[in-house]
């Protein structure tokens, strides 16, 4: 039997992963790829990558992009308002199951699970406890290529931000940074790799420094499989810019 499945998409290295590996599995039918987007930024929530940029990838993959958009900093509630009425819609498409690239965050894991039984869709993590080190291994092997978009200021020095993954950039990751970034060390945008029918051309922009406060939530979970441990914290974003495009 194969399931009606969206992916919950990033543009990173871990969602283009789990996509890989699922795309392979006879049981997954995967139409839509879904993503959060910042309506007053107009960028991919976290990461920070533009919404154009974001719309090439989903183009050169040949997935079907579906936009979540939602306010500035949203609250807990109104991320879960919007979020189940847009699964509610996905459910009335005949989707059944939802695919993310998450990797060891059980309470994350066990939070996406309890929010989609509300409608009876299941949840499937295709890296689950996986090795983050051969996963990313693995990723570079298979011919993925991602650069640096967003770093976590207080692990990792500016100059991570708009590096590409390869092994050296492996090497030089400080010891307390998993290879993944799965505690939300680091994003990544992915432009080129084996569930690319195209590579997604774009040009550096500038670094830019931002600091957020922490979502308040009984678990202190954020919105995008991160978690934060104080009431605010700093990132550096690298922008990305669609090659050619003029957008300054």
């Amino acid at each position: 039997m194969t399931y009606k499945s969206f992916f919950n998409w990033s543009g990173g290295k871990d969602s283009a992963l789990a996509l890989y590996h699922a795309s392979r599995d006879d049981k997954y039918s995967i139409q839509k790829l879904l993503t959060n987007v910042n309506s007053q930024h107009r960028r991919v929530s976290m990461h920070g990558v533009r919404e154009e940029l974001l719309e090439l990838q989903a183009d050169a993959i040949a997935i079907p992009l579906q936009k979540l958009i939602l306010p500035d900093e949203p609250t807990m509630l109104e991320y879960e308002e919007q979020m189940l009425q847009t699964i509610r819609q996905l459910q009335k498409e005949k989707f059944t199951h939802s695919l993310f690239g998450d990797i060891f965050l059980e309470d994350l894991k066990a939070y996406r699970e309890v929010q989609l039984s509300k409608v009876n869709m299941q949840a499937v993590f295709p890296l689950w406890k996986r090795n983050t080190t051969e996963l990313m291994h693995e990723f570079i092997a298979l011919g993925f290529k991602t650069v640096v978009v967003c770093i976590k200021s207080d692990l990792l020095d500016q100059s991570f931000a708009g590096r590409i993954i390869d092994n050296d950039f492996l090497k030089d990751l400080p010891a307390n940074v998993d290879p993944c970034g799965e505690n939300g060390e680091f994003h990544t945008f992915v432009f080129d790799g084996p569930i690319f029918k195209r590579p997604v051309s774009y040009e550096l922009g500038e670094k830019v420094f931002r600091e957020y406060r922490a979502p308040q939530t009984e678990n202190n979970k954020d919105l995008s499989s991160n978690r934060f441990a104080s009431s605010s914290i700093g990132f550096w974003f690298c922008d990305l810019l669609p090659k050619n495009a003029g957008i300054k």
